[in-house]
């Protein structure tokens, strides 16, 4: 492979190899049983092969369909552990590696990026890449002045991908209607597709990780690497290493599972009102914790401008919601168009639906696990549950978008980690309108 598959109807078919590559194991598998072998057995075959067909699949695609393997696997903490073993490993490569770029097209892309001399700005460039994502892959190299440094480098095609990707969501907007009657789901998708569509320019992303980097400099419990050069598609940032938070949810001890957990959840909440910016992409790949105790934070392609801190409705609701205010809380959703107009929806249903997600911030500390995860997914998901019905009938307007985004997908990776986390406090001191 020299870049990635361009045109709709290439992906399209890709994509498509994925139900029929498992309906494909399944026939199989039956064949296999009528051969005499236990249905546990096929089971697990079937589902490691699966598992492998998606990490090809999504990592060859990259671009919009990677990004969506990257978020299941972020979510995978949420589904039942005998559903979910086959496919972690799986999902959990989608977060850091992918198929690399030949060495003469990451040459090209440096020499029309950084100019012919390209090579003359470092002292040494490894050709090997050291991580890879969806739109772009990491190289180790020495900078000209001595200093270590990451240079990501987008894939030819990423931005043909990627728009090719959000297109087909777009037109997946009248299905999703149907599956989230009350939600406004268009305004929805176009405000996702506006947010991937700006990581396709690394000097934005470059932008953005500066005011990161100023806001957390000196900070004792977060570092966010420096940037050294940019252009449209090459990035050139200070390197920094660190156990993988992929790692410490694997292997990790007790010590560095909480500490990550407290480090990443005082990120998430502080970095608005320090910043004016949320890091908008939580996955663990993103993610690592240092030898000397503080998280390093990758990737800033994804970014909600918040130049106000995190919302304040937000902080409202989950204070009313904690202290069971039901009437107060339906009010307050109808006026910031969490429930669209027309539609009726009572006060305790909603109560009902979202106080379990408030319960970590009823004690000092909570222990964030897969199966309170698992709980909420059951509770939600279940479609003959009045708990789902509520759930179908909210809306999630655009501008909330990507702080709900965050919010969930840090969530879930607190779970992976099996974390205790002083929650109350971080969330007391952060988020406007719940303590004040």
């Amino acid at each position: 492979m020299t870049e990635i598959p361009r045109k709709a109807v290439q992906r399209t078919a890709k994509l498509a190899s994925l139900p029929l590559g498992v309906a494909g194991r399944v026939v199989g598998g039956w064949g296999k049983r009528l051969a005499g072998r236990s249905s546990e057995e096929v089971n697990a075959e079937v589902s490691a092969k699966t598992a492998e067909q998606v990490f090809a699949v999504l990592g060859q695609l990259k671009g919009g369909a990677m990004k969506f393997g990257q978020a299941l696997s972020v979510f995978e903490a949420a589904v039942p552990e005998e559903l979910a073993e086959p496919y972690r490993e799986a999902l959990t490569k989608l977060q850091t590696a992918a198929p690399p770029m030949p060495t003469r097209t990451v040459h090209r892309v440096l020499a029309e990026q950084l100019g012919t001399g390209w090579a003359k700005r470092f002292a040494s460039f490894d050709d090997t890449p050291a991580a890879s994502a969806s739109i772009g892959q990491v190289h180790r190299a020495v900078w000209h002045d001595g200093r270590d440094v990451a240079v990501k480098v987008q894939y030819p095609g990423a931005d043909e991908a990627l728009e090719s990707d959000l297109k087909q969501l777009l037109r997946f907007s009248r299905l999703m209607q149907a599956i989230m009657p009350g939600a406004e789901v268009k305004p929805l998708l176009e405000e996702l597709r506006d947010r991937y569509l700006e990581e396709l320019d690394y000097r934005t992303e470059a932008a953005s990780q500066r005011v990161f980097a100023k806001a957390f400099a000196g900070d004792d419990h977060v570092l966010v690497p420096r940037v050294v050069a940019s252009s449209p598609k090459v990035m050139v940032t200070e390197w920094t290493e660190g156990t993988p938070l992929a790692k410490i949810i694997r292997d990790g001890s007790r010590e560095e599972r909480d500490l990550s957990g407290q480090l990443l959840s005082e990120f998430h909440f502080s970095a608005p009102s320090r910043s004016g910016l949320l890091h908008a992409d939580p996955h663990p790949g993103n993610f690592m914790l240092g030898a000397d105790g503080r998280l390093r934070v990758l990737d800033f392609g994804a970014v909600a401008r918040l130049p106000d801190g995190l919302p304040r409705p937000l902080g409202l609701m989950t204070r009313l919601a904690l202290e069971g205010r039901s009437a107060d809380l339906e009010e307050l959703l109808r006026t910031e168009h969490f429930i669209r107009p027309g539609t009726e929806l009572h006060a305790e249903d909603v109560l009902n639906y979202l106080a379990p997600f408030v319960e970590p911030l009823r004690t000092e500390t909570f222990h964030f696990t897969r199966r309170w995860l698992q709980q909420q997914a059951e509770r939600v998901g279940d479609l003959r549950s009045p708990d789902s019905q509520t759930g179908r009938s909210l809306n999630l307007p655009p501008q909330y978008l990507l702080v709900h985004r965050v919010t969930l997908g840090a969530t879930g990776i607190l779970c992976q980690l099996d974390a205790n986390v002083q929650a109350k406090a971080i969330v007391s001191r952060w988020q406007p309108g719940f303590a004040d």
